[in-house]
């Protein structure tokens, strides 16, 4: 078998190529970058399978590898988020010498076999591949090294179960089930919760600003409806102020005052004056711009 001019050159513009990705995998800083860095790596691998007259291979690489394996550990990467710092942390203390030291050693026996090796002659897949490349690659995995297979077979499961013991957390308390939740809504209503969603504000009013509280049916400002931050910082307004502001901008624009505003100005100054509350006036408002 005879290497043709076109596998020369992809071979001569995917190597280095290869080569730089997979150093790009030992030296970038962010997780991200070192997983793109191994997909590419993947991808030149399946060209080569596909030039090599292996398609089988070269599309198992594609789908399995590239499209399923490597692309949810970038997404896990993306989701969860690596800081570039955290890989700069060392767990255990002098781990990156003792990587170096073991790095040097692999790398001065591959050299060593590489030295060693007598590559004979390729023979091409011709025969391999006379029953498709997919039957000839069956024949000699599940032939030849089923041994092998059933071996490597046990321990992906045995890892994979591995995996679900080490990540399953035991449950602190009861499981909260959505009838658990109403239950405790419902026992709630004694302390005084509202069981009802909360109203919005300006819910039955002429103004639906998030500092006005609504109104319910009764015509009775919800101070639960305005929000919580707002009632902290003192930002609320009542029902009087509004109605107060809005009659004196009239007063301004020289309209005459609507009979609904006067009604309901009636009704709040009537509720504020039962429990004690001095009800301001338009005079007032005058006088405090």
């Amino acid at each position: 078998m005879t290497t043709t001019g076109g596998e020369a050159a992809l071979f001569g513009i995917l190597a280095p190529l290869m080569v730089i990705a997979a150093l790009g995998l030992l030296f970038v800083r962010r997780a991200v970058h070192a997983a793109v860095c191994v997909v590419f790596v993947m991808i030149c691998l399946a060209v080569l399978y596909v030039a090599n007259e292996a398609p089988f291979l070269g599309v198992v690489q594609v789908v399995v590898y590239t499209g399923a394996v490597m692309m949810l550990f970038l997404f896990v990467l993306m989701l969860v988020g690596v800081d570039a710092a955290d890989s700069l942390t060392e767990t255990i203390r002098g781990q990156r010498w003792v990587g170096l030291l073991f790095g040097a050693g692999l790398l001065a026996v591959l050299l060593g076999v590489l030295s060693r090796t007598d590559l004979p002659a390729a023979v091409g897949l011709d025969l391999a591949n006379a029953q498709t490349n997919p039957s000839g690659l069956a024949a000699i995995l599940f032939g030849d090294y089923v041994l092998g297979m059933e071996v490597i077979g046990v321990l992906l499961v045995t890892a994979a179960l591995a995996g679900l013991v080490l990540t399953h957390r035991r449950r602190l308390g009861p499981r909260r089930t959505q009838r658990s939740i109403a239950r405790e809504r419902v026992a709630a209503v004694a302390d005084g919760r509202v069981l009802t969603p909360l109203p919005a504000p300006g819910v039955y009013a002429q103004n639906n600003a998030m500092d006005t509280p609504a109104l319910g049916p009764d015509g009775q400002p919800l101070e639960h409806s305005v929000p919580r931050v707002l009632r902290i910082r003192g930002q609320q307004r009542t029902a009087t102020e509004v109605l107060a502001t809005e009659e004196t901008l009239r007063g301004r624009l020289g309209l005459p005052a609507t009979a609904e505003a006067a009604a309901a100005a009636t009704q709040v100054e009537d509720t504020e004056v039962d429990d004690g509350i001095r009800v301001p006036s338009a005079d007032d408002e005058e006088a405090k711009h």
